[in-house]
C-alpha cells in the first residue's frame, strides 16, 4: 500500500502548523521591539522598515539562488499593492497599536483577517459569496466592536491615559484591512509567480524605501536586548521564513484542511504574551477570542461555497 499521499498531506497539516505558529508570535514580538508607551523601545517606523530590509536581503539571496525571472509589467502592478499592505501599511499600523494595548487584546481584533481577507476577494476579484458569509461577516465585526466598547470602559493593562482604546482598536482593523488587501493583491499572481516568489519579490522591491528608512529611523536610545531579537523574528520569521512554510504546506496539504489552521493562531498569540510579555489570561479576552473564530470559520465555509444560479 502506497502511503506518500498521506505522508505528503501530514507533512503539509506540519509545516501549516509551523507557519501558523511562527505568525502567532508576532503579536507579541512586535509588541516586546516596539515596547509600550511607559517603556518605549524601537519606534514602529523604525520596526516597520527594518524588519522588511531584513526579509528582503534574505528574499534577493532565495531570488538569486533560484534564478527566478522578473515580474513582468502587468506583475508589478499587484506586487506594489502587496507591497503596500502587507511590508508597510500592516506592520506599521500594528506597530503603533501595540504601543497601547496588549499582544492579547490584538489577537481578538486582528482574528478577523482571514474574514477580511475573504470579502476584499469577494469584492476585488468579482468572487460572489453566499449571504450567510456576510451575515457572519458582519457578526463577526460587531463581536469586535463589543469588545471594544468593553474593553475602552476598562483601564487595559496596555492602555495609557490620554490614547483610548478606540484609537487603538482604528489602527487594528486599519492593520486588517491592509493585510487583507495585500493578500489578495499577491493572490493575484501567485498562480503565475509562485507563492515563495510572491513575498520575496514584494519584499525586494521595498529595499529602495526600507533600507534608507530604517537608517533614517535608527534608534538613538539604548535597546534592550531582548527587543532586537524581536526585531530579528519579526524579519526573518514572520515577514520570510514563516512564508515558506506556510505556503509549501498549503501545497502539500491541500487548501481547504491546511487553511483552517490559521484559526489557531489568535490563541497562539493569546497564549505566547503570558511568558514573553508576562500578560494575563482572562475570561473576556479568551471568550472574545472564541466567538470571533468561530464566526471566521463558519464565514469561511460559506466563502468557500460561492452562490451559483
Amino acid at each position: 500500500m502506497n502511503n506518500a499521499p498521506q505522508q505528503r498531506e501530514n507533512l503539509g497539516l506540519w509545516l501549516g502548523l509551523l507557519g501558523v505558529f511562527i505568525f502567532g508570535l508576532t503579536l507579541p514580538m512586535t509588541r516586546l521591539a516596539t515596547g509600550t508607551v511607559d517603556a518605549p523601545q524601537m519606534s514602529p517606523w523604525f520596526v516597520t522598515w527594518a524588519r522588511a530590509a531584513l526579509a528582503g536581503g534574505l528574499s534577493l539571496a532565495y531570488l538569486l539562488a533560484v534564478r527566478a525571472p522578473r515580474p513582468t509589467a502587468a506583475q508589478r502592478g499587484p506586487l506594489l499593492l502587496s507591497l503596500a499592505g502587507n511590508v508597510i501599511g500592516y506592520p506599521l499600523l500594528l506597530g503603533w497599536a501595540l504601543r497601547h494595548v496588549t499582544a492579547s487584546h490584538a489577537a481578538v481584533i486582528t482574528a478577523l483577517l482571514p474574514l477580511a481577507t475573504a470579502a476584499a476577494a469577494a469584492w476585488l476579484m468579482h468572487q460572489r459569496a453566499r449571504l450567510g458569509f456576510w451575515v457572519f461577516a458582519a457578526l463577526g465585526s460587531a463581536l469586535v466592536a463589543v469588545y471594544s466598547l468593553l474593553r475602552a470602559s476598562q483601564m487595559d493593562n496596555g492602555a495609557s491615559q490620554g490614547f483610548g482604546l478606540t484609537w487603538a482598536d482604528t489602527l487594528l482593523v486599519g492593520a486588517v484591512l491592509a493585510a487583507s488587501l495585500g493578500y489578495v493583491a499577491g493572490a493575484k499572481v501567485t498562480a503565475s509567480l509562485g507563492a515563495e516568489k510572491v513575498i520575496s519579490w514584494v519584499c525586494v522591491m521595498a529595499l529602495p524605501i526600507t533600507l534608507p528608512g530604517a537608517w533614517l529611523t535608527w534608534p538613538e536610545q539604548t535597546i534592550a536586548p531582548l527587543s532586537w531579537l524581536a526585531l530579528l523574528y519579526v524579519g526573518v520569521f514572520s515577514m520570510w521564513a514563516g512564508f515558506f512554510a506556510w505556503f509549501r504546506g498549503l501545497s502539500l496539504g491541500g487548501p481547504l484542511r491546511v487553511s483552517q489552521l490559521q484559526l489557531l493562531q489568535p490563541f497562539i498569540s493569546i497564549v505566547a504574551a503570558v511568558p514573553l510579555l508576562g500578560e494575563s489570561l482572562d475570561g473576556m479576552t479568551l471568550g472574545f477570542a472564541l466567538l470571533v473564530v468561530a464566526t471566521v470559520f463558519m464565514g469561511r465555509r460559506m466563502a468557500n461555497t460561492p452562490k451559483t444560479h
